[in-house]
């Protein structure tokens, strides 16, 4: 393990310790970075700690309470000696007292635009660097790094607590949960960047997460409809990569490796919110369609298309728009999928993306085309951020340059 692994690990579970003992998100995620300056100091020449992610919190807390003492000592400074000695009245006005919820909530508060409330998330809860939260938004890095700074200032200056709302405000923010929810998981599912294209520790907080907002808001359709999502994809994590931990595809996956009782469990919220509506509802039912189907070539790709077609009544995503070609081509003939992604392929948040190019190499090696699918492989290979992906697409590029 490396101590950047720990920190794409332990960052967010960090800053939401120190930032409920504190109440400053700020404080908390300064305290957090210096904790792990720290870490590289000290760690290479007295070793590592047992338990590296509690000694990144405790040092954190550490550093936190440290400041907030000097700034308290100041006379014209009198916010950090309230929050010393100030009872902590969160416990008073909160369902739960999860430390990561209270802080997904508070990154979620409506004060904050969407993308902000999104990119906080991303930042705080699963740790992701601006660079990271840059390429998932396909904006400039320096247009979100912005974002962030704007985010954790107005929640400083409007005093936005850290806390899971009373009942009353929890439907204002709902939506933007299960959004921030979702996209940790994926993070965790199809890493942005990084040397794994898998985080484990991501998949299971945020399942861990979705679980807690189900027992928050239990006749919230959609809670139950992602919980469902996130188990029916998470069955297939072990099967996602090989022994030598290189990524492994749908279509060539060990299905009775496939944990069973996530999709027994998936399925069973799938029907529980079968009445409701929603992206994720749809999501879950093409998610649904895989898990059923007892080999790849019985997978129903009409249902799949299906979907995807119902998704994009609720969400106008490029992405969503690659995938959904993929479908239309196992569906109808992959010349008509390649169709369907040239629908989407001049989408100006897609141009820093590997995400058309290998779509395209895929449908045309699935042709019997090699030699253009090479070329659309090696147009992809200059893009790709992970390296887990970018070794797996620099294997099927050997595979087509091997037919020519």
């Amino acid at each position: 393990m490396t101590i950047d692994a720990v920190y794409r690990a332990e960052f967010g579970r960090a800053v939401a310790s120190a930032a409920a003992l504190t109440g400053d998100i700020g404080l908390a995620e300064d305290a957090v970075q210096e904790a792990f300056a720290d870490a590289v100091r000290t760690w290479p020449e007295r070793g590592w700690p047992a338990n590296p992610g509690a000694w990144i919190t405790t040092a954190a807390r550490h550093r936190a309470l440290d400041r907030l003492r000097r700034e308290s000592a100041r006379a014209e400074k009198e916010y950090g000696a309230a929050l010393l000695h100030a009872p902590v009245e969160e416990a008073e006005v909160s369902p739960v007292t999860d430390d990561q919820l209270r802080m997904i909530f508070t990154c979620c508060h409506p004060a904050l635009s969407p993308p902000s409330q999104v990119a906080l998330t991303l930042r705080l809860v699963c740790g992701l660097r601006t660079a990271e939260i840059a390429r998932l938004f396909l904006q400039p890095e320096h247009t979100v790094a912005q974002r962030l700074s704007r985010a954790k200032a107005k929640i400083r200056q409007a005093g936005i607590p850290l806390r899971v709302p009373p009942p009353h405000l929890l439907p204002d923010r709902v939506p933007m949960v299960l959004a921030c929810v979702y996209l940790m998981f994926t993070e965790g599912y199809a890493a942005t960047r990084g040397p794994a294209a898998v985080r484990d520790e991501l998949c299971d907080e945020a399942i861990r997460l979705g679980r807690l907002v189900c027992g928050l808001l239990p006749d919230e359709t959609e809670a139950r409809a992602l919980l469902a999502l996130m188990l029916l994809q998470d069955s297939r994590r072990t099967q996602r990569r090989s022994g030598e931990e290189e990524l492994i595809p749908l279509e060539d996956q060990d299905r009775a490796g496939w944990d069973h009782a996530a999709i027994a469990a998936g399925l069973s919220c799938l029907d529980s919110a079968s009445d409701g509506a929603g992206p994720y509802l749809a999501q879950a039912r093409i998610a649904a369609a895989h898990a059923k189907a007892r080999s790849w070539t019985e997978t129903n790709w009409q249902a799949v298309l299906s979907g995807y077609d119902e998704l994009l009544g609720y969400i106008e995503s490029p992405v969503v728009r690659v995938n959904r070609a993929v479908a239309v081509g196992f569906a109808h003939g992959f010349a008509t999928g390649l169709a369907a992604l040239d629908e989407v392929a001049a989408d100006p948040r897609l141009a820093d993306t590997h995400l058309v190019s290998a779509t395209r190499a895929d449908l045309l090696r699935r042709s019997g085309r090699p030699r253009e699918a090479a070329e659309h492989y090696r147009a992809a290979l200059t893009m790709v951020g992970n390296d887990q992906t970018r070794r797996f697409l620099a294997r099927r590029l050997a595979e087509v340059e091997a037919q020519y």
